[in-house]
């Protein structure tokens, strides 16, 4: 009998203990080699504990406990062998073609007792006792020719009692004193550190802006099925925030700096985090040199971390680094908002839903489709000047995007040299 041992696995640097936050399988169950086995929160991530090789398994910690990267915490007996898939003949042409039919004759009765019950035609009489009573007809099941509410219909479902108006319109709280606890994950905890910590140690502003989206919704409209064609994706807002502020961080490089003990670190690339909403928490997966990106580049990389985000496949090495964050809450409905710095980065930036708007246009009133953005930047690092001017370099070029491939300038300023 061969037994292996399955030890935790280093997360990252500086990472010494992880949580066991849910297991997959049990103790007992013969799996096969790759086979996820538990799910690990760390200070940083969650990550997911594989099978080294097939066997059965023994556990030998529970949900919620503590342990120290390097401990052994599950066992293989390779003795055990996964019974072997059993093969499935695929039924015959003949058996489908008969499955279907029958399928599609019941789903077509069932379509039509649905049809009847929900938008049956209630009787003259049944119709003045439905109205008396403020009863509809989806209250009530009709037992006359195609479905029809009779009189009998309302009678009968007023004996038996109907639902009253208090239920119809509750929401979902019963009234009850409950209270639910839940153990904070390792990554809550450690978010929760890092925010009070921006909050105390930081000199943090916000700075305000708005932007006309009308440039970039006509970009949009007029390209949005060439582009999918081409690149098999749609054209999103956060790809064109991100191409303009790599541009603007060009302009305003304290904007894309850190303070490092006492020294002062510009950095001359663009690593941006991009917050997405994951089962887990939030989440801040970074783009590398974004400034060297194309707008379809910038596309294709949310997409990738989006989906690994969703799935929980988010490692270490996705998150790590960043020197600077957009945050969009626009997507949650959001209308203006006060984003907290992602440290040790400077500033961060915030998006926020679209709204038409009147705006006052060459001395006329139009409405526009208009976003507030938000600019939360350390004082210690950044000052007005600088923070202000970012924002304004962001707010030209997605109010003209075009300046986007010039350097912030529009075409007419690069020709004349400007």
């Amino acid at each position: 009998m061969a037994i292996v041992e399955l030890k935790v696995p280093s997360p990252g640097e500086s990472i010494t203990e992880v949580v066991i936050a849910r297991w997959v399988k049990q103790t007992g169950d013969v799996v096969e080699k790759d086979e996820v086995l538990a799910e690990i929160d760390s200070d940083k991530a969650t990550l997911t504990l594989n099978a080294e090789e097939s066997g059965k398994i023994e556990l030998l910690a529970a949900e919620g406990d503590t342990v120290k990267v390097g401990q052994v915490v599950l066992k293989i007996d390779t003795s055990f062998k996964p019974e072997a898939k059993a093969k499935v003949e695929a039924p015959k042409a003949e058996a489908k073609a008969e499955a279907k039919k029958e399928t599609a004759v019941t789903s077509s009765a069932v379509e039509k007792q649905t049809t009847n019950y929900a938008t049956g035609t209630p009787s003259i009489a049944a119709a003045k006792i439905m109205s008396e009573n403020n009863i509809t007809s989806k209250q009530l099941n009709g037992t006359g020719k195609d479905g029809r509410i009779t009189k009998q219909d309302v009678l009968a479902a007023l004996s038996n009692g109907l639902p009253t108006a208090a239920e119809v319109i509750s929401n979902s709280w019963k009234g009850g004193r409950e209270k639910d606890r839940a153990k904070m994950t390792s990554l809550r905890k450690t978010v929760a550190k890092r925010l009070v910590a921006v909050k105390n140690e930081t000199a943090m502003l916000t700075t305000f802006n708005e932007v006309d989206m009308s440039a970039i919704y006509a970009i949009r409209a007029k390209y949005k099925d060439k582009f999918k064609e081409v690149y098999g994706s749609n054209v999103g807002f956060m790809s064109f925030f991100t191409k303009a502020v790599t541009e603007a961080l060009y302009h305003y490089p304290a904007v894309n700096g850190m303070i490092d003990g006492e020294e002062l670190v510009y950095n001359k690339y663009c690593d941006i985090g991009i917050a997405v909403s994951a089962p887990k928490g939030l989440m801040v997966p970074v783009l590398r040199n974004a400034e060297l990106m194309s707008i379809a580049d910038i596309e294709k990389g949310i997409k990738d971390l989006a989906i690994k985000a969703r799935d929980g496949k988010l490692t270490i090495a996705d998150m790590e680094g960043g020197t600077f964050t957009i945050t969009n809450g626009g997507v949650f409905g959001s209308m203006m908002s006060t984003p907290i710095i992602n440290p040790p980065q400077s500033a961060i930036l915030g998006m926020h839903n679209v709204v038409d708007r009147p705006m006052a246009v060459n001395g006329q009133v139009v409405i526009r489709p208009m976003m507030y953005i938000a600019l939360s930047y350390d004082h210690r690092i950044i000052d007005g000047r600088e923070s202000v001017g970012f924002l304004v370099k962001v707010k030209e070029m997605l109010e003209n995007p075009s300046r986007m491939l010039f350097g912030g300038k529009v075409p007419e300023e690069v020709l004349l040299g400007l």
